[in-house]
């Protein structure tokens, strides 16, 4: 009887190395386990979620600032895409570090560098004169949020079994939680104190607000058995899907790039586009606020698909369902369809990027998930980076969005492509056994 409860708690190949220890059972399970899946996990998953959410500002702020910077400074709409370029650049490159101290040194360390240099890179940006130094700073803006990212969603895979699907969603949505509270508070700042000052006093926000939390971080994630290290390399990629781990890491950069690219046309680009067609860039962020709400919901359900369909499946869903929702842009522009579809935007797109993580935890060690997490995200965020600034860049040589939202949907297929082949290839190797 204890065997069979632990099968139906356990992932299947975890529970298969369990049953085979030594007197195994619930007992030894617990002890192997430690904290993993315990009150003060769902603690520590609260502390990540505020972290993320008070860091996620990173990531939201030139969406909202691009009407500003582009006025204060005199400049194109393509030219004032690019802090966001390299904030994505600045948080692509730094996830990948901040994932490898979170496996050297746990995840605290990775989080105290990270509200640092939120706090250089804003206090930076509101000093500066050229918007050229004012872009360069914003590089140390995305290096301080990727902190409060992948390392985190890196760090809940560790402290969860059972639950780890809900749990790293939980962890990401904190970055949404903040998409859906920044941009009309960021908004609002802007139009009344402008474009300086809310930088500088982001910057001590930033500084100052992690603090609390940081104390509820400061335990290193429980130790794993080397024997479940094993055999989580045993049954990962070449098992599963007969290729390499390599090669799977290739195929999930090429699918985070491809849906990113896609993602970031109404992301970047939906506050400018409503000051466009008249309706004012107020109504964009209202709209970019709804989009990250609504991806919040997205998050946590997809979290709870992927502990029963696997995160492959769930990818794939969101993939497909996030294609439909860009091409929607295509056919409606009215006030009220473009808040009906940026809703739906985030409720079909908000669940993609956490399953990445749910992706690398199962098929590749519990000892290099951080930096495992971090070049995947870092393809991500080159998707992010890449398809903001050529959204403007298109806008500027057409003079409309159309193309840039058919562009958006040609890196969406691409994504599609690369995980539907995912989802199929274990099947195939089935069916062939």
């Amino acid at each position: 009887m204890r065997r069979a409860a632990l099968t139906t708690d356990a992932a299947p190949w975890e529970a298969g190395v369990l049953n085979l220890l030594p007197g195994s059972s619930m007992d030894l399970r617990d002890r192997q386990l430690g904290k993993v899946d315990s009150s003060s996990a769902w603690w520590r998953l609260g502390s990540a979620a505020a972290v993320g959410t008070i860091g996620s500002v990173g990531m939201w702020t030139v969406p909202v600032a691009l009407p500003f910077v582009q006025a204060d400074f005199g400049i194109t709409r393509g030219d004032a895409s690019l802090p966001y370029t390299l904030a994505m650049l600045g948080f692509a490159f730094g996830g990948v570090a901040m994932g490898r101290l979170c496996d050297s040194f746990g995840v605290l360390v990775a989080i105290i560098l990270g509200s640092l240099a939120l706090g250089v890179g804003y206090v930076g940006a509101s000093l500066v004169p050229s918007p050229l130094t004012f872009a360069l700073m914003h590089l140390f803006i995305g290096i301080g949020a990727s902190a409060s990212f992948g390392p985190l969603m890196a760090d809940m895979s560790q402290w969860f079994v059972r639950h780890r699907g809900i749990a790293v969603a939980i962890a990401a949505s904190g970055n949404y939680i903040g998409g859906m509270l920044w941009p009309p508070v960021l908004q609002h700042a802007m139009a009344s104190a402008g474009l300086r000052h809310t930088y500088l006093y982001i910057g001590i926000f930033c500084l100052v607000a992690t603090l609390p939390f940081i104390f509820g971080l400061r335990r290193r994630a429980p130790a794993h058995p080397s024997s479940w290290t094993s055999a989580a390399a045993s049954a990962g990629a070449t098992r599963d899907l007969g290729i390499s781990p390599n090669a799977l890491m290739v195929l999930l950069c090429v699918a985070g790039l491809g849906c990113c690219m896609a993602m970031a046309m109404p992301q970047v680009h939906i506050v400018a586009y409503c000051g466009d067609l008249g309706y004012g860039p107020a109504r964009g962020a209202e709209m970019l606020s709804a989009m990250l709400g609504f991806g919040i919901v997205s998050r946590i359900g997809s979290g709870l698909v992927a502990d029963r369909l696997g995160g492959a499946a769930t990818l794939l869903i969101g993939s497909v369902l996030q294609g439909a929702a860009l091409f929607l842009y295509l056919l409606f522009d009215g006030l009220v369809s473009l808040y009906v579809i940026s809703a739906l935007f985030g409720m079909f797109q908000g669940g993609i990027v956490p399953m990445y993580a749910i992706i690398v935890r199962q098929y590749f060690s519990p000892k290099e998930v951080g930096i495992r997490i971090g070049i995947v995200l870092m393809a991500t965020l080159f998707g992010m980076a890449l398809g903001g600034w050529m959204s403007g860049i298109i806008f500027d040589y057409t003079g409309s969005y159309r193309a840039a939202f058919l562009n958006g949907l040609i890196w969406n297929a691409v994504n599609v492509a690369v995980v539907l082949w995912l989802v199929l290839r274990p099947a195939r190797r089935l069916a062939a056994a």
